[in-house]
């Protein structure tokens, strides 16, 4: 079973970049698809951007897209999701994911993944 943690939330201002890492124990992640998930106070929790194992499948959120990135090196075990030009709607505690069997199709599906981490929370304040 893998472990997930996620790092490198905090408290940032409206425009500012930031970079969310999350690392895996117990196998490499390099053997999942890869989800960063976000929810907010109240909110359901939402898709931010997902990566398949082989990078040739990235989907992001419309909410995000052009200004978040996610990537993953297999040679190493983190997968990043930078964050640029952050609004205060992208605040709320982002979740690591991993996901087993991924043989195409719809990718970022929540209730797909099977693995989760505690999160890191982030906060857009002015």
């Amino acid at each position: 079973q893998v472990q997930l943690v996620e790092s490198g939330g905090g408290l940032v201002e409206p425009g500012s970049s930031l970079r969310l890492s999350c690392t895996a124990s117990g196998y490499a992640l390099e053997y999942y698809a890869v989800g960063w998930f976000r929810q907010a106070p109240g909110k359901q929790r939402e898709e931010v951007a997902c990566i398949d194992r082989s990078t040739h499948n990235i989907i992001y959120s419309d909410s995000v897209k052009g200004r978040f990135t996610i990537s993953r090196d297999n040679a190493k075990n983190p997968v990043y999701l930078q964050m640029t030009n952050l609004k205060h709607e992208d605040s709320g505690v982002y979740y690591c994911a991993a996901r087993s069997f991924y043989a195409g199709g719809a990718l970022c599906i929540k209730s797909k993944f099977d693995y989760w981490g505690q999160g890191t929370q982030m906060n857009v304040t002015a």
